[in-house]
Formats: C-alpha cells, sequence, structure tokens
C-alpha cells in the first residue's frame, strides 16, 4: 500500500538470474554489491563480492575483483575498459575491463565514500573520502588534497558528483553540508548547511541546471539554478537515513528516494507530492541503493542484505529480482559501445 503526502512544487554474482533488462537494452546494468550467503562449517567458500554486470542474456557476471567493499564506479568516457572504484582499500583502476587492477592511492587516503571522473576532462578523477576530497590528474597516478574552502574540522566527504555541462565544476556531499568548485577544486565553498552528512547528490537528466540531494537527518533537497541556491522538501522525512535519491531518465516529472528508515519514496510531480511504497519489499524496508533504469523506466531497489526489488509501477508494487543476500552500493547504467 502507498501512503500519499503533499509538498511544495519543487524539482529529484556470478550467476543470479534477473529480469531487468531486456535483450534489447541501450545500457549496460552495473552493481557494487557485498554479496553474502550462509555456508557449511568446512566447506569451501566461494564469494563473488564486487563489480557486477548484466549481460544480454539477463545472467550476472562477475567483474575481475573479488571484494565486498566497492562503494562506487566510474567510467571514463573514451574508453569504458578503463574504469575506477572507491573501496575500503582506496581507490582501484583497471585498464583493461577489470582483468587486472591496481591500487592508485597512498596510505594517507583510505576508505574513499565515492568517485567521479570529470567528462570533459578523463583523465582527471575526484574521490570523495573520509579525510575530504582528492584529485588526480593523471589518471589516478598521482593525488593531490584539494580542500581550500572546507572546513578544518568537518569535512568528511560521502558523495561526490561532477556537472556533465561543465568542465571542472564539481558537487561534493559532506558531513557540513554541498559543497561546490567551478575550477576543478582549487577552491571550494559551501552552497547548502546540514547538520549532518549528505549522502547523495545527483544532476537532473532532463535538465543540467536542476540538482538534487538526501541527507543522513537533514531531509532532502533541490536546487533549480544549478547548484547555487538549495530549497528543502519540507514534507519528506528528515528523522533518519536517506541514502539517496534518483531521477527517472524516461519521465521527467518522476523522483525516487532510498531510505534505510523508510523505504522508498516516489514523486511523479516533479516532487509536488510524494508516496512511500513498500508493498511487496521485506520488512524492515531497508532500502540500501535505488534506481531506474534509463531504457525501461524500471524502479530498482536494493533492500540491505536480502535483495534486489525491481518495479514496473514505480513503486506500487515489487517483486525480488535477483542478487540475494547482498548489499548493494550503488548502481551505473552505462550505454553499451557501438558495435
Amino acid at each position: 500500500m502507498c501512503l500519499s503526502k503533499t509538498i511544495p512544487s519543487l524539482v529529484a554474482l556470478a550467476t543470479f538470474s534477473i529480469t531487468c533488462l531486456s535483450q534489447t537494452s541501450k545500457h549496460d546494468f552495473y552493481v557494487c554489491a557485498a554479496v553474502n550467503k550462509n555456508y557449511v562449517i568446512g566447506s569451501k567458500i566461494v564469494t563473488t563480492s564486487g563489480l557486477h554486470r548484466n549481460d544480454e542474456s539477463g545472467k550476472w557476471e562477475h567483474i575481475g575483483i573479488n571484494d565486498p567493499s566497492i562503494f562506487a564506479v566510474s567510467f571514463d568516457p573514451r574508453n569504458r575498459k578503463v574504469f575506477y572504484t572507491a573501496t575500503l582499500n582506496g581507490a582501484l583502476r583497471t585498464l583493461d575491463g577489470g582483468k587486472s587492477w591496481r591500487i592508485m592511492t597512498s596510505w594517507d587516503i583510505t576508505e574513499p565514500k565515492d568517485i567521479c571522473v570529470d567528462p570533459h576532462a578523463p583523465d582527471t578523477v575526484y574521490l570523495a573520502h573520509p579525510g575530504g576530497i582528492a584529485v588526480s590528474k593523471d589518471q589516478g597516478m598521482t593525488w593531490l588534497r584539494l580542500e581550500k574552502g572546507l572546513p578544518n574540522r568537518g569535512k568528511y566527504t560521502q558523495t561526490i558528483e561532477a556537472d556533465r555541462a561543465r568542465k571542472g565544476r564539481i558537487l561534493a556531499g559532506c558531513e557540513t553540508g554541498i559543497y561546490l568548485t567551478q575550477n576543478g577544486a582549487r577552491s571550494w565553498r559551501r552552497v547548502l548547511a546540514t547538520n549532518e552528512t549528505v549522502n547523495d547528490i545527483q544532476q537532473s537528466p532532463h535538465n543540467p541546471q536542476t540538482w538534487v540531494a538526501v541527507t543522513q537527518s537533514s531531509g532532502a533537497w533541490a536546487s533549480r539554478d544549478n547548484g547555487q541556491s538549495w530549497i528543502p522538501f519540507p514534507d519528506v522525512p528528515s528523522g533518519a537515513a536517506l541514502y539517496n535519491i534518483t531521477f527517472d531518465p524516461t519521465n521527467p516529472k518522476r523522483l525516487a528516494i532510498g531510505s534505510y528508515t523508510y523505504g522508498v519514496l516516489t514523486s511523479e510531480d516533479k516532487g509536488e507530492t510524494w508516496t512511500t511504497c513498500n508493498e511487496g519489499l521485506p520488512t524492515p524496508h531497508r532500502v540500501w541503493r535505488i534506481g531506474v533504469h534509463p531504457d525501461t523506466g524500471r524502479l530498482l531497489a536494493s533492500v540491505y542484505q536480502n535483495a534486489l526489488f525491481a518495479s514496473d509501477n514505480f513503486g506500487r508494487t515489487w517483486s525480488q529480482a535477483g542478487l540475494e543476500g547482498s548489499a548493494i552500493n550503488s548502481f551505473v547504467f552505462l550505454p553499451k559501445e557501438r558495435k
């Protein structure tokens, strides 16, 4: 059952079978997942945590690295065989599509939470980590801490997102708010102050001027002026744990929020009204990650240490869609290579 709320308009592996993707999909579906199964004591343990890709047959393919702590992945737009992951051990890079990997960060930059490649300057990589923000301008070979404008205390950074419309323009979600750079991280300024960590920031696929964000306990926010100023969604629950937010690439009116406390919240009118939609999800509704497939509009939700769930009616009902026993940290939809 869906419960409605009204708010002012604001405009936000291995081989598990899945039915999320069709053979005519224009995008590959990647997930960063820790897959946990029950094992018999004394038996051989074969784990499949790490990065997974959904192939044309509807199966999941495990991509190279076996690491349960991959939090995010970002691809080089010039060459999809080159991509980076943020893991508990640091930033990793592959140049051959995941066959081999190299740790690119040193001991002083650990436990990164997010990573992004600047689409306008793909040699430049931005890394969000507990100590702040690090930047590489040579594909991860060397890193600099570029934090001018961040506070001396309170610069723990959970999420970082590159503006697809402008080179060197980046938004970062920290424990004290959202920070913006327009000069490739040479300096930052705070554009939104929050009481607790900003967990996710997303740019609209329909209008690059529109951004949305969710926080640990300061609610959900929207910006219509390219991140310069922010307005709260006043009736979105703000008690705890709004983990991420997504736009529907197939419908500019749709937004969805994933929450460890409240489950799934959806809007079909650019944020004017919100609905709690958890019918078919296991209890408790601990939604770890949410996303929308750009080809079909199918809404996907990861319920923590349970499975991936899918909805073809934007959250009104849900069904299990594979990756049983997993905790999915992020979704990435990557356009397929042209043959």
